[in-house]
């Protein structure tokens, strides 16, 4: 390994470390992280075994204890890297650029997240789209079609491949465009179990993600910390349907607390699926219906398609050929030289037409408007 090698792998190993240090419920060791450590970092200072006694130190660690933990950390630090290693996994610590810089600005940011996929999609402009597990049909279908009007629109979907509303708003993103999976347990043990299919669909796609280490399995109190990071790495919250009880009012909080849009969907009042949605639009959450309500809150506007040059594309390259023989030329011609079907050719024609580069004549024959076009056919 050469010397810089040596050097990302020893930073990375003391960051892994600080990460499992202060991993799990402790507020206090999250926020000295983010108050005390993370700005010196951010500004350069070189992570090492100074930073583990010093995050010791402010969260009160003492005697026995202290050892023992920070022990404990540099360990599975080690562990963590190794099957990380054999797995083929991404490490993106808070120091790397691809690191979301939404997700960086909460109080208690993750310090190392754990990448199968694209680690770059993180860093693109995203929703999440969240709900309860006990869904109904009706809330799945709007959680699909949200998540494929999003993605359609040039946004990552944000979800935590759970049973329901996470699963629907997933697949509907995977039919147009990228979506990011956030575990509460290692991205190499899916949970649920039957989800297999669609995590390495996710990770196809664009990522799956879990601030747990390799081999870390789904324990409850691991879902309030992922949550979390849902909301944090996006511009807004969407709850499609969550009863009363449902995790996803979680997210919408912490979502709050960060500064973040809820939006919510409303439904049947006789149901008791849509308990926790209709009490988030009477605390202030924006009701919403439709994918253009939920791009009108978060201020984005859906690029259009541009119109392609003639030349550029395949067909463009067989007109100029055409044209500068001199031809008028069929559909069907078209269609044999170029080895695309006559409807993709029909339909280039029809936009080159519009565009006022190629006229359209009797008999079904084209002639190109700029080009030298003389022996048309009778």
């Amino acid at each position: 390994m050469s010397h810089s090698g040596q050097l990302a792998a020893s930073s990375g190993h003391a960051l892994v470390a600080l990460s499992l240090l202060r991993l799990g419920t402790d507020t206090l060791a999250a926020r000295c992280f983010r108050e005390a450590l993370l700005p010196g970092l951010l500004a350069g200072d070189p992570p090492g075994p100074a930073h583990l006694e010093r995050l010791a130190d402010l969260i009160g660690l003492s005697g026995a204890e202290r050892m023992m933990r920070i022990d404990k950390a540099r360990a599975s630090a080690t562990l963590a890297m190794s099957r990380a290693a054999d797995l083929g996994l991404q490490l993106l610590t808070a120091l790397d650029a691809d690191y979301p810089a939404l997700l960086r600005e909460i109080i208690d940011p993750p310090i190392a997240l754990w990448v199968r996929g694209e680690a770059g999609v993180l860093r693109a402009p995203a929703v999440a789209v969240v709900g309860s597990r006990g869904s109904t049909p009706t809330g799945r279908e709007v959680a699909r079609r949200f998540g494929r009007g999003l993605a359609e629109a040039g946004l990552v979907v944000v979800s935590g491949l759970a049973r329901g509303i996470d699963a629907a708003a997933h697949r509907g993103a995977l039919e147009a465009g990228q979506t990011v999976a956030i575990l509460g347990n290692g991205v190499d043990c899916v949970y649920p179990s039957e989800h297999a299919g669609l995590a390495a669909d996710v990770q196809a796609s664009g990522a799956v993600v879990s601030e747990f280490p390799p081999g870390s399995r789904p324990f409850a109190s691991h879902f309030p910390l992922r949550n979390r990071i849902i909301s944090g790495s996006v511009r807004a919250v969407v709850v499609v349907e969550a009863s009363d009880r449902s995790g996803s009012l979680i997210t919408a909080r912490m979502a709050l607390e960060q500064g973040r849009d809820v939006l919510a969907v409303p439904g049947n009042v006789l149901s008791g699926c849509y308990r926790g949605s209709h009490a988030l639009i009477k605390d202030g959450a924006r009701l919403v219906e439709t994918v253009d309500e939920i791009l009108d809150e978060v201020g984005w506007a859906v690029p259009r398609a541009q119109p392609q040059t003639p030349g550029k594309s395949l067909i463009g390259k067989e007109l100029s050929s055409f044209m500068d023989a001199g031809s008028a030329f069929t559909v069907d011609e078209l269609s044999s030289r170029s080895g695309r079907s006559a409807a993709e050719c029909l339909a280039e024609l029809g936009v080159l037409e519009v565009a006022g580069i190629v006229a359209r004549m009797p008999g079904g024959i084209f002639v190109r408007l700029d080009g030298p076009a003389t022996n048309r056919r009778r």
